[in-house]
């Protein structure tokens, strides 16, 4: 809907108007606001006639009467309105005695009874209309009372209700706060010479507040999506609809504020029912500049009066039924460094200290997806009305549904409380709110003083064993073992940041049949190395292997001979031995540049390592009677009724993978002790490490809450969908792929050297090459879910805009160099800079973004998906770009304060890059 035209008053209004406010009126005057003089004063222009008066309907609501509906405050069932529309009704005599005051106050002073002290009842916390009529009796100097009497003819009906001079006021809170304006005795005594200037005022004021009542309130309250008494039944059509009214309102009022307050140079009933609106937005951050400086020029006197309501709302006596106004006393635990557990640990501690112990969800507290909403949104009014109403324990006098239920959560909160602040509800009942920036300002002082990032509290050491990586010996890593390492270094980083002690496994296929072949191999083709202990001169693993394989397939007497070399092997026989220990010894010199390359760190336990453990196992199943011996002696074990068994020892007397994997698992969790044991593999072995995780539950061996997990990832695919190949279709060698992100990088930086565009040496251009280059390959792999597939492209790994490992490396490197530019330029000690102070909306979103930290780790510790971490340094860069943008760092006030925030997200950024093991660079 668009907005409506400036409001025109129209005839018999302007008639109500002056004659309620004026004394020298000239009847031929109207008012038009939207002409202004040079003074910004609204013109004065000649009306000829009523007629001539414009007509055009507003594109608004119908208006009510602004003064709203009062009724003596007696139990007599007579009501009337407070102002009328038809002149002829209004009384002559109350006409005349006002003309007669104004004229002259103390010629009626002594005739005047005296007035009645205002009396309320109904006040309610985070209220408009209680805001509303407790800042006008602060701002016009009418003292409140409480209205405790029995004797009131209210009804069902609950609104702040304001007793004035022996009648009821309850149309809303700009008819409360007219009324104590018109009774205060400053307001009603106008200089005879300021008359006409004190009627414009007065009827722009009266225009503003009915602005605020049909167009802005409406538009908030659906635009917004979180008026504590809005029903949320619009569809998604609408609320853009909403969305859009909400901003066409708000640009109406900025191009109408020209200071401080909307009646130029004046402060006015108006200004309190904008600003009250306004405040009960949780989007304030986004309003027009103007909107923003005029909410927050009135931000001492809105918090003053929010106090004073608190105060008023105490002593009010409790209604039968009802819940209590005083806000309650938490415990709470100001230090928590996860925000998400605090506010949970508050919404909780409302829902038990109200209602008594209800069962609740796991979760009833989660981050808003839309930060023009709030910061996190609670849920716990929803199946707290239903357990409440299920059990017949409704306070039915007050709580009627879940929105009220949620109100009466925000009531018993309060406005003082140090964690959370601009509470409303939202939809069916969810509370919104915002953290307190005293809360995320301490948070943030705190990283920086003690220059470490927050851990979420009671994390309780364990033993963890990643097994990872685990290519095969005599076999090059190709580009099918990138996504295993580099998972499973960032997994094992992350627990050891949190204080686990992890066993890093690198579970090599060394051992098997293929051995045999690879042994007799060598004999032949390096007879000399063979004989003693030099490595023989291995440069491509691949093709060594695929030479051994060709000669047993053609070669029947490579064949019988490999065959003996097999059983040799197993039996221990020296020379077999021997080779085989150099084949290892050439495969860990090829495996090492690849570790060398992505800074992975293993420690090598290969399948031979369990060879001799595997008996004792066959035995401890047949003695619990979980082994089957099928016909030809291959002994089983079925899991869980499966068709498909697990084969601890084939019909020949070997073993295979089953075996390993189960004498593996035993070997973890009774000798090392393991709480945790993650494996990384493929998702094919899905299934596979299942069954060995389930043989380990049924023979005891899990029995003290010992978690099994594995994590199986996607494939990596070129451009046709396919698995990634080289142009020949041979596998692609993961040292290659490597070295090609880095040399495509290092060209892009020789160039930039060249054009005088980079600020380093060609020198250290290949380093930098490498560290980006690598880094971003990982953070391509790392950024999406293990269990999907991904399309490799090095164009897109190798981006400088979007989610890329190049990006954040740039925005992170932006910060630095404002850091040293502070410093040498500024001379600024960057340890000696003091305390965050939290001011502008980019300072409060990068604070918000940096405390997400904890609770990111929370995240990760349970599935161990590296991308949680991707994910918060990517919106932590969003954050940190935006705060450099709208606030100015260098050579402001606030540069000391705003140093701090850059150097917090710089720590922030370098945790999260070790985590993901992505290397660090100051300068590109």
């Amino acid at each position: 809907m668009p907005l409506p035209p400036p409001y025109n008053i129209n005839a018999d209004e302007l008639r109500v108007a002056l004659s309620y406010f004026t004394r020298e009126f000239d009847a031929s005057t109207f008012i038009q606001p939207s002409k202004r003089n040079s003074n910004n004063k609204p013109v004065i222009v000649k009306a000829p006639t009523e007629t001539s008066l414009p007509q055009q309907p507003l594109e608004q609501p119908p208006k009510a009467s602004t003064t709203g509906i009062s009724k003596p405050a007696s139990a007599a069932t007579t009501k009337r309105q407070a102002m009328t529309k038809d002149p002829n009704e209004v009384n002559a005599q109350a006409k005349k005695a006002k003309l007669t005051a104004a004229a002259d106050p103390s010629a009626t002073a002594a005739a005047t009874p005296p007035k009645e002290p205002p009396a309320i009842r109904n006040l309610k916390q985070n209220d408009g209309a209680s805001i509303k009529v407790v800042w006008a009796s602060q701002a016009f100097d009418v003292a409140l009372s409480i209205n405790s009497s029995k004797d009131t003819d209210s009804g069902d009906d609950d609104r702040p209700t304001l007793t004035l001079s022996g009648e009821e006021i309850s149309g809303g809170g700009n008819a409360m706060a007219l009324a104590l304006f018109f009774f205060s005795s400053t307001n009603r005594s106008v200089n005879s010479k300021t008359t006409k200037t004190r009627l414009t005022d007065l009827l722009l004021q009266d225009e503003w507040c009915e602005w605020e009542r049909t167009v802005l309130r409406p538009a908030m309250q659906s635009g917004d999506g979180n008026s504590r008494n809005k029903k949320n039944k619009s569809n998604d059509n609408k609320a853009g609809s909403s969305n859009q009214s909400l901003d066409t309102a708000l640009e109406h009022l900025n191009a109408n504020l020209h200071g401080v307050h909307i009646v130029p140079g004046t402060f006015t009933v108006a200004d309190i029912a904008l600003v009250s609106t306004l405040n009960l937005c949780n989007a304030k951050d986004s309003f027009p500049v103007a909107v923003q400086r005029y909410t927050r020029a009135h931000s001492a006197s809105w918090t003053k009066a929010q106090t004073l309501l608190a105060e008023l709302c105490q002593k009010q006596p409790a209604k039968v039924g009802a819940l209590p106004t005083i806000p309650l006393k938490f415990d709470l635990d100001l230090t928590m460094t996860s925000l998400e557990r605090l506010v949970d640990s508050l919404f909780r501690q409302v829902i038990e200290q109200l209602f008594g112990a209800i069962q609740l969800p796991a979760t009833i507290v989660t981050k808003c997806s839309n930060t023009k909403h709030g910061d996190y949104q609670c849920s716990a009014a929803m199946p707290a009305f239903a357990a409440l109403k299920g059990q017949g324990k409704l306070p039915s006098a007050t709580i009627k549904s879940p929105q009220q239920l949620a109100a009466a959560m925000i009531d018993a909160i309060g406005p003082d409380n140090p964690v959370v602040m601009e509470l409303s509800v939202n939809g069916p009942g969810f509370v919104m709110c915002r953290i307190h920036p005293s809360l995320l300002q301490y948070h943030v002082n705190m990283m920086v003083k003690t220059k470490k990032m927050p851990l979420p509290p009671g994390i309780a050491p364990q033993v963890c064993v990643v097994d990872f990586s685990s290519p095969n010996i005599a076999k090059e890593m190709h580009v099918g073992h990138l996504r295993s390492t580099i998972i499973g270094e960032s997994v094992c980083r992350i627990l050891e940041f949190v204080g686990h002690k992890v066993h890093r496994v690198n579970h090599v296929g060394d051992w098997g049949t293929q051995f045999g072949m690879l042994i007799q191999y060598l004999k032949e083709e390096y007879p000399n190395v063979s004989s003693g202990t030099e490595l023989p001169n291995i440069t491509d693993l691949t093709q060594f292997y695929k030479n051994a394989k060709q000669r047993f397939d053609e070669s029947p007497e490579f064949k019988k001979q490999s065959q003996l070399n097999v059983v040799q092997l197993q039996s221990g026989d020296p020379d077999c031995l021997r080779i085989w220990k150099l084949l290892c010894d050439v495969s860990r010199q090829e495996f090492k540049k690849v570790y060398e390359r992505l800074d992975v760190t293993l420690d090598e336990c290969g399948e031979s390592f369990y060879n001799d453990k595997i008996p004792a196992v066959i035995e401890e199943f047949q003695k619990a009677g979980l082994l089957t011996e099928e016909e030809g002696g291959a002994k089983l074990v079925f899991i869980n009724n499966s068709k498909v068994p697990l084969m601890l020892q084939k019909t020949d007397g070997g073993y295979g993978y089953d075996s390993t994997d189960v004498a593996a698992l035993k070997y973890r969790l009774q000798e090392l002790k393991a709480d945790r044991i993650i494996v990384i593999t493929d998702f094919s072995q899905a299934d596979h490490m299942h069954m060995v995780y389930a043989a380990g539950e049924a023979i005891g061996w899990v029995d003290r809450g010992q978690r099994l997990q594995h994590i199986g990832f996607g494939t990596v695919q070129g451009e046709d969908g396919k698995r990634f190949k080289t142009r020949s279709g041979d596998t692609v060698r993961l040292v290659d792929l490597l070295d090609e992100a880095a040399a495509r990088l290092e060209e892009s930086l020789q160039k930039r050297i060249q054009d005088g565009a980079a600020h380093i040496s060609k020198e250290e251009a290949h380093e930098v090459a490498e560290a980006i280059g690598y880094g971003s390959v990982k953070y391509f792999d790392l950024r999406r879910n293990p269990t999907s597939n991904y399309k490799f492209s090095y164009d897109m790994m190798l981006d400088t805009k979007g989610d890329t490992g190049v990006y954040l490396l740039y925005a992170r490197v932006r910060l630095e160099s404002i850091l040293a530019k502070a410093e040498a330029e500024y001379k600024v000690d960057l340890n000696n800079l003091g305390e965050v102070q939290i001011v502008h909306p980019s300072e409060r979103n990068l604070a918000m973004a940096l405390q997400q930290f904890p609770d990111m780790i929370t995240m990760t510790l349970d599935d161990l998906f590296p991308y949680h971490i991707c994910h918060f340094v990517y919106e932590l860069s969003i954050a940190a770009s935006d705060f450099v943008t709208q606030c100015r760092v260098l050579g402001s006030p606030e540069m000391p304060s705003r140093l701090l925030l850059c150097q917090a997200t710089v720590q922030a950024m370098k945790q999260a890059f070790d985590l993901l093991g992505i290397r660090h660079v100051k300068r590109i």
